[in-house]
């Protein structure tokens, strides 16, 4: 044993030296100590090296059971969602943990409830618990949060968003906000509404008003401040968006929907209100949710492959965890998905 590491070493009664005893003489927590006994890639190269050598010098001898504890705790990936109300994260995470758990990883799953600080404190917990990677969802975190990722030198990727920053797996949303638009733009229409989720919350959100304005700029149309709502995800809010949106006295003849639960209380809206879908209004939606296609009439919507973005994202981390290349930049392709309550406007 070198005089450094006999220094920094604790004297105890019992010869046996715990990780308690390496974590003190390295200068490091005993979370790091154990994953790096136990084949954790997260951690520096040069860390692990300084590690691994003290606890030699020291005679650090690992018990069975607690090294296997240990590894299973390594065995973890952590995933925070803002809620598990929204089917298509739902999907999403099912696909994450189906893969991971093909890999022998278990998930860690907590949600966020679209509040930055709650997802510290979540991602905070996650980290405690040992996980060897993230998953979260969009671009939009706290800078602490993204501080405390790097520190711990955690594999993160974000989901369901680009993000030129950070690695992800993730829809273009501005190409799909904009390919809905175009579509509808196409069919003759000119007077657009837009009902989306709180953009305060969903960086996917706004990233899709974006691609609808540009698209309607294109050809010389404005998406009226009047005609762009936003709100909760939720049904019966998409249904009072709508009401709102036809009680001006320029009423759009194409609504867009952020998302299908908004699109089909918009759509709920229209029929109670006596209002022909799609003869006198056209409504779509984004998601395509297994409802969708037995609305009535069945939703035009464009697809989001959320299962793809979980298994792509479990790729990525799993990749990362053990040491393999790969890309941090992933789209997963949508589809315009053309049903029922679309059509061209009806001329006057």
């Amino acid at each position: 044993m070198t005089t450094e590491a006999k220094k920094r070493a604790p004297r105890r009664k019992s010869n046996a030296v715990s990780v308690m005893d390496v974590a003190r003489a390295a200068g490091v927590s005993t979370a790091t100590v154990s994953r790096v006994l136990n084949g954790n890639a997260t951690v520096a190269v040069d860390l692990q090296n300084r590690v691994r050598g003290i606890a030699q010098e020291l005679g650090y001898t690992p018990h069975a059971a607690a090294r296997a504890l240990a590894s299973q705790r390594s065995k973890t990936i952590g995933a925070v969602i803002p809620s598990l109300e929204n089917q298509n994260f739902a999907l999403g995470v099912f696909a994450l943990q189906k893969r991971i758990g093909e890999a022998g990883y278990t998930l860690l799953l907590a949600c966020s409830y679209y509040d930055q600080q709650d997802e510290l404190k979540q991602v905070r917990a996650l980290i405690a618990d040992g996980i060897a990677g993230l998953m979260l969802v969009g671009r939009s975190h706290s800078p602490a949060l993204y501080e405390l990722i790097e520190k711990e030198k955690i594999p993160l990727v974000n989901g369901w968003t680009v993000d030129h920053d950070h690695p992800y797996v993730g829809f273009d949303n501005v190409a799909v906000g904009r390919r809905i638009a175009e579509y509808l733009l196409d069919l003759g229409h000119v007077r657009f509404g837009m009902i989306t989720q709180m953009t305060q919350h969903s960086d996917r959100a706004a990233d899709r008003i974006v691609g609808v304005r540009s698209a309607l700029q294109s050809r010389g149309l404005q998406l009226r401040h009047e005609h762009l709502i936003e709100m909760p995800h939720k049904i019966i809010e998409g249904q009072m968006a709508m009401k709102a949106l036809m009680q001006g006295p320029e009423r759009p003849t194409a609504v867009i929907c952020g998302t299908d639960l908004l699109a089909i209380g918009a759509l709920a809206e229209a029929r109670e209100a006596g209002i022909d879908v799609p003869g006198e209004l056209s409504i779509a939606g984004i998601n395509d949710i297994e409802f969708s296609s037995f609305t009535t009439p069945p939703l035009t919507t464009m697809r989001l492959a959320a299962d793809e973005i979980g298994a792509r994202s479990a790729e990525y981390l799993l990749a990362r965890i053990e040491g393999r290349p790969v890309s941090s930049q992933n789209i997963v392709p949508t589809d315009l998905i053309v049903r029922g309550t679309t059509a061209r406007p009806r001329k006057r």
